[in-house]
This record gives C-alpha cells, sequence and structure tokens, in this order.
C-alpha cells in the first residue's frame, strides 16, 4: 500500500469550539453527505481542578478534504452524569448510518483513585443527521467484564451482511515501570458482534492483532475497510511507558489484513505514509481513521502531541 500525505487540513487552535474547548482535535472520524464531509472529533477544556473533559465536536469540509464550510458551535453530545463511566469525557466517537439513524459509540472516562482512568463504551442516536446525539442510557453497551478487567473503549462499528461487528481495545492491566512514576495502562486490540448494535457479544480476551513491540505493547483505535475483496485494519501503537515525550516509544500506525474477519495478519511494513513529516507529525502519528469518499480512500491521523493542534489526511494511491 502506498500513501500519500497531504498534509494538516484542520487545527482546532484557529476556531471557537464548544464547551470552552481551545486545543486538540483527537480521533478524526468521517461521516459523508451527498455533498460534504462531516468529521467529528475529541476536543478538551479543563474543569476547575485544571484537569482536562475531553468534549465532541465536528468540522464539515467539502469532498475535496481542503475546504472548511462549517465548525460546531454548539454541544454535540453532553458528558455523563455524575458518577457515570462518562463523566470526565468522551474520546473517541465512532459515527456510522443504520438507516435513518447516526449511531454514534462514545468512549466514556472516568477518573479513579488508584490509577488514572477507566474506560467503557456506550452508544448515542442522531435523528437531525448528526448535529446532536441522544443516549440510549446512562450506562454503557460494552464494558469491562470477567477477562477485560478495565479500560474497554475505542470502539469502531461496521454493518456486515446482517452482523454488526465491532472492533475495540481491552485493558491487560496497569503496570508500575519505575518506581518515582503513576502506573501506565497496556491494551489490545479485541472483536465483538451484534444482532441489532446494542447487546453485543464479546470474543473475551482474544487479542486478535499480534505484537510487534512485545508483550506490553498497547495497541488502539483499530479502524476497519474493505479494498479489493480483502479486509484492512489500521490502528496505532506504542510502548506503554515512557511514550509522551520520547519519539522513539510514542505511537505510530499500524496495519493488519484479513479474508475472513477473524484471523488477521500483521503487515506493518506495507502501510507507508510518503512524504515528509512536516513538524506536525515529525514526532507521532496516531489515531487513524479509514475511508471511501468518491472511489478515493483516505487516512485521517493525529500528529504530535496526541493531536494538540489537529489533524491530516493522506490517499490511498495503490
Amino acid at each position: 500500500m502506498k500513501w500519500k500525505k497531504l498534509g494538516k487540513i484542520f487545527d482546532p487552535t484557529q476556531y471557537e469550539l464548544p464547551n470552552a474547548c481551545v486545543q486538540f482535535a483527537q480521533s478524526p472520524q468521517a461521516l459523508l453527505f451527498d455533498d460534504f464531509v462531516r468529521i467529528y472529533f475529541s476536543t478538551r477544556a479543563q474543569d476547575k481542578n485544571g484537569k482536562y473533559l475531553s468534549h465532541i465536536a465536528f468540522v464539515d469540509m467539502r469532498k475535496n478534504l481542503r475546504d472548511i464550510i462549517n465548525v460546531s458551535d454548539k454541544e454535540i453530545i453532553p458528558l455523563g452524569k455524575l458518577g457515570c463511566f462518562d463523566e470526565h469525557g468522551i474520546f473517541p466517537m465512532n459515527v456510522m448510518r443504520h438507516g435513518d439513524v447516526v449511531y454514534g459509540y462514545t468512549c466514556g472516562w472516568n477518573r479513579r483513585v488508584s490509577v488514572s482512568v477507566d474506560t467503557a463504551i456506550g452508544l448515542a442516536f442522531s435523528y437531525d443527521d448528526g448535529l446532536t446525539f441522544q443516549r440510549v442510557g446512562d450506562g454503557p453497551i460494552l464494558a469491562a467484564s470477567l477477562h477485560e478487567p478495565c479500560l474497554v473503549g475505542d470502539g469502531y462499528v461496521k454493518v456486515i451482511g446482517d452482523i454488526f461487528h465491532m472492533w475495540y481495545i481491552f485493558g491487560t492491566g496497569w503496570k508500575k515501570y519505575a518506581l518515582d512514576t503513576p502506573p501506565d495502562r497496556i491494551y489490545k486490540i479485541g472483536h465483538a458482534v451484534s444482532k441489532d448494535g446494542v447487546k453485543w457479544e464479546k470474543e473475551e480476551a482474544r487479542q486478535i492483532i499480534s505484537d510487534s513491540l512485545g508483550a506490553d505493547e498497547s495497541q488502539a483505535l483499530p479502524s476497519v475497510i474493505k479494498i479489493a475483496g480483502r479486509y484492512h485494519m489500521f490502528f496505532c501503537y506504542r510502548q506503554s511507558f515512557d511514550f509522551r515525550t520520547n519519539k522513539g516509544r510514542g505511537y505510530r500506525i499500524g496495519h493488519a489484513w484479513s479474508n475472513d474477519l477473524s484471523t488477521w495478519i500483521r503487515d506493518d511494513d506495507n502501510l507507508r505514509l510518503d512524504g515528509d513529516s512536516c513538524g506536525w507529525d515529525s514526532d507521532m502519528q496516531c489515531y487513524p481513521h479509514v475511508f471511501e469518499c468518491d472511489g478515493k480512500v483516505y487516512l485521517l491521523y493525529n500528529g504530535n502531541e496526541f493531536g494538540r493542534y489537529g489533524f491530516g489526511l493522506a490517499i490511498l494511491e495503490a
């Protein structure tokens, strides 16, 4: 696969975002319309204690994916109620059309005491073409379970035939790598199926993508597309310790393929993002989202500092 970088296409610091958010446009996810593309992302505000709260916003672009025609100025979905799984943030939100409804699969964040956070996956519906979303309930539809004890999130959903497929991440645990640092999380990519998109059956604790950095590799944000009869997954992966500022241990984009949606062959070397790293993505490439628009296949992704200054685009050439 040969991908051509098209550069950064959106910088959140140039716009007045809802919820007093001023930075970050993480995990861009596309929803296609007849004459434009809506790209949802997670941005951040700070609470009274100086801690971040992740909110959902969107930008509308013409199908050249260059010209911005609208940026959301109202809240898309509120954060969860006191004590709920998404009280302290939503990041990311995967969107898909099903009939006349837009489904929004949220990853809700809530703070913990012994570790920094836990996550679970929720569901919200939009009846106004994705302008606003309403939860199906205050609890999650996919969460920690017997053999997936923490950090269930990053759901990506695609309907194939009459079955809903979800690729998501699950935590294998937390690990303290040094005495003077807080514990870091480790998570892998898993798979679940559903008949209605609401009630899900996991392949409990089955890691479907092999590790390339060893057992402590963390994998995130799976995104799946079918190209020339074969399914391709794009995701990001990193070392689980000293990854935030160490360029050599930070996120990079990975790739795997499958003929049957069950067995996945990891093939990172087949993912070539050609073009110069021009500052914004020179140290990190993360949170990929692959989609097709007018017969072309695109890859949205974030760059340095986990998308603090926006997201960019690549196009599949061969």
